[in-house]
């Protein structure tokens, strides 16, 4: 087993912002980024308080999405870099972590 220092990144983000496709653009093409997940979440909140959920009754366009990926600690700060420049996106967190990788 070996193991490689990595940063994690999350972004926050809703459907229907037209975000998602650019930002897999510019982490797959540009960035080369590693490795992607996109999450659809089935409820949130942000800074402005406002659920947003699905249902059965109402089929919102504006559930919750997470953008999360990693790779090295560099090529990820400058893929943040360029998705807040590029794409104004103001809900991103990330953290050191280890990838483990089993012959």
């Amino acid at each position: 087993m070996s193991t490689t220092p990595v940063t994690m990144a999350r972004i926050y983000t809703l459907e229907g912002h037209d975000q998602l496709n650019q930002a897999l653009d510019i982490l797959r093409d540009e960035e080369k980024i590693f490795g992607v997940t996109i999450l659809r979440g089935i409820a949130g909140f942000g800074t402005d308080r406002e659920v947003h959920t699905s249902s059965l009754l109402t089929l919102s366009l504006e559930l919750p999405l997470i953008i999360e990926f990693y790779d090295e600690p560099e090529k990820v700060a400058k893929a943040i870099q360029t998705l807040k420049t590029r794409l104004d996106l103001k809900h991103i967190v990330s953290w050191s972590a280890m990838a483990h990788t089993f012959d």
